[in-house]
């Protein structure tokens, strides 16, 4: 039989509550590794908040599920493209976060990870410029290589070996925020940049070789921790909310500047390895239950880091809100459902 009605059908997905702006104060808002660990944190944010948002991954270190509870949204497109390529849209803010940022990840391919840093960062500010957006550039900690000041300010030079096992990445980077200058002063584009402090939270990859999730990884399966070195150097860990709070805050003020967005709360390695133990544990611990092992440090390993963020607090207005205890335990709370669920 012939059929003329109409097919009704009814959205068996429902998303995350978001703002509803108006068209002339919704943003159409890029974000370069989007899918990434920060990357979909940041998308989820600005979804939150009303924005469209256009979320660009090549899938090397980001994943589909990260953003997949957006998918099929009417303010949301994932498009999977290696930001080494152009890439044409239309937009009013670029948020350029596409690198790989741990270093099994960059020293897996290191001359991918400078073409990234450098290509995607000219396709991008070349976009910008076309597209009159502002640019915001996820810079690194790394920019300051192995400290000789502590704690680091923005107006420090840095301490890199441009040669070493890690320079693809933080040489990367450095190139990547004098190209960023250099359209500034040469294109008017209007530009942002941030260097960020080691960073934690859901959505981690467990295989990523930073410090926290092996930590979380080893301790959940009952493994000994392993430590580089002594243990004694220490990091500024920060939250991922925070920061995220923080590279929005940077996107909307008139400040052009580098920021370091991090937490200035330091830890050793040592200590952080503890705070892990007992968090899994849920316990008090006696250093039988989950061991601890060392290795020999890795070239080019910083002793020290932690941000110097008078600027962030005076021109953003920004500051940290999560301690390490209580993102840490959200973040041992993920990867132990994960696991429970069989997804890692």
């Amino acid at each position: 039989d012939k059929v003329n009605d109409t097919v009704v059908y009814k959205s068996i997905k429902s998303f995350p509550s978001v703002r509803r702006l108006q068209p002339s104060e919704r943003k159409r808002i890029l974000v370069t590794g989007g899918a990434g660990f920060v990357g979909s944190h940041l998308v989820d944010r600005l979804m939150i908040m009303g924005h469209e948002v256009i979320v660009l991954d090549n899938f090397f270190t980001g994943t589909k599920r990260n953003v997949q509870h957006w998918i099929g949204h009417p303010h949301f497109e994932l498009v999977r493209h290696d930001v080494v390529d152009p890439f044409m849209i239309e937009v009013s803010q670029i948020y350029h976060l596409a690198c790989p940022a741990s270093p099994p990840h960059y020293q897996y391919n290191p001359t991918k990870t400078v073409k990234t840093s450098v290509m995607g960062t000219i396709n991008m500010l070349g976009l910008a410029k076309r597209t009159k957006a502002r640019f915001l550039l996820t810079s690194t900690s790394e920019v300051y290589g192995d400290p000789e000041e502590h704690p680091q300010k923005e107006t420090y030079w840095g301490h890199v070996n441009p040669i070493g096992p890690r320079a693809c990445y933080d040489e990367g980077k450095r190139i990547a925020e004098t190209l960023t200058y250099s359209y500034m002063r040469q294109n008017d584009v209007d530009v942002r940049v941030a260097r960020i402090f080691n960073t934690y939270g859901p959505r981690m990859s467990p295989v990523d070789g930073r410090v926290v999730s092996n930590f979380i990884m080893q301790a959940l399966r009952g493994e000994s921790l392993t430590i580089y070195g002594d243990g004694g150097q220490t990091r500024s860990f920060q939250y991922v909310h925070d920061l995220v709070d923080g590279l929005i805050l940077l996107m909307n003020k008139n400040y052009y500047e580098p920021v370091n967005i991090g937490n200035p709360d330091e830890y050793t390695i040592r200590d952080f390895a503890d705070i892990i133990r007992e968090k899994v544990l849920l316990s008090p611990i006696s250093p039988d239950d989950v061991p601890i092992k060392t290795l020999p440090c890795p070239t080019d390993d910083p002793k020290k880091r932690k941000p110097d963020i008078t600027r962030a607090k005076t021109y953003l207005g920004w500051k940290p809100n999560f301690d390490v205890h209580q993102g840490l335990q959200e973040t041992v709370d993920w990867f132990r459902l994960q696991m429970t669920e069989g997804l890692i």
